[in-house]
């Protein structure tokens, strides 16, 4: 049997047929029609997920549910995406137009809910003593996150928890898309890693990363910054030292609060788990109020890469979600 998972962005729609095994045995994307409304998004949606089953030659009486990470506040009561200031237009009952358009069952959650599942079943499955709490915190163009208590989504009284990006680690500080000053997410998301590497670079002109973005610091992107960092520029060291003193402050923050027994590093960012985890690690490790314990959170990188929204939203239906 299989189950199918969607992960609508704000740029593209991705979707792949999850096996038993969690491998995506099929999978694709078509670019997001931002205008679009509910009702012409869940056609995207379900037309991309039955050309994958044309393509498989799977049928669909071989597809368990249909789950679907949205990039905004996902009502599991209602099936609507509450809020997703990409998708203005998207407030309506998105679960009830795909179930109608494909006559499957439903799951549906935040796209970093979603991830954040796809990476715990994931480690649960490897891991000699399963966890049973778990974060994910993804450093891309913002920073996302999804809380795991006792094996569960937590997603609040209103389902809008795990926005892990939007707690401030310095009043009044830089201004952030939310409205606040001082977010997490202005000073440890990859737009906010290549802002501090330009800044950097316009003082040394025989930085490394100048060489690795063509002389144009435009197009300059997080992966650059890591690739000079490994290989020793020291303008990039000291950019990753700053980088990480701020994302550091972050964890430290909700491990403090939460304690988990595994918080993942995803997203573009941590696509460079060698250069980032070892000295966030020894960061935390010296400013978490539990220093003296003899268990405390491990940081680890994620493992599904850029498909943890698919197959995290494909497994919805294992979690306690709302079915439609």
């Amino acid at each position: 049997m299989y189950d199918i998972g969607i992960d609508v962005g704000g740029t593209n729609i991705a979707a792949g047929i999850v096996d038993e095994n969690m491998r995506i045995v099929a999978g694709g994307s078509v670019k997001t029609d931002c205008s679009a409304d509910t009702g012409q998004l869940a056609e995207q949606a379900a037309a991309l997920a039955e050309a994958l089953l044309t393509e498989s030659g799977i049928c669909a009486d071989e597809v368990q549910s249909v789950g679907v990470g949205v990039p905004g506040t996902a009502n599991l009561d209602t099936g609507r995406m509450e809020y997703a200031n990409n998708l203005p237009g998207c407030s309506g009952d998105l679960c009830g137009a795909l179930k109608e358009r494909l006559g499957m069952k439903i799951c549906f959650d935040n796209d970093a809910n979603a991830a954040a599942w796809g990476e715990f079943l994931a480690c649960r499955s490897v891991s000699e003593r399963p966890p049973e709490s778990f974060l994910m915190v993804t450093l891309g163009t913002g920073v996302g996150g999804g809380i795991i208590l006792d094996g569960k989504i937590w997603r609040g009284v209103n389902f809008a928890a795990g926005e892990l990006g939007h707690m401030t680690i310095c009043r009044d500080g830089i201004a952030c898309s939310c409205g606040r000053r001082g977010c997490l997410e202005a000073y440890a998301s990859a737009g906010a890693l290549i802002g501090q590497a330009r800044s950097r670079m316009e003082q040394a002109r025989e930085s490394a990363l100048w060489k690795l973005c063509g002389g144009d610091a435009f197009r300059l992107d997080g992966r650059m910054v890591c690739e000079a960092a490994r290989a020793g520029d020291k303008t990039a060291q000291t950019v990753m030292k700053e980088y990480i003193g701020y994302l550091g402050e972050g964890l430290v923050n909700i491990m403090n609060i939460l304690q988990p027994e595994v918080i993942c590093i995803g997203g573009g960012v941590g696509n460079s788990p060698d250069v980032l985890l070892p000295p966030l690690r020894n960061y935390v490790k010296d400013r978490v109020y539990s220093r003296d314990s003899e268990k405390n959170t491990l940081l680890k990188p994620a493992v599904l890469g850029n498909d943890a929204g698919i197959i995290g939203a494909a497994l919805l239906r294992m979690s306690e979600t709302g079915i439609h």
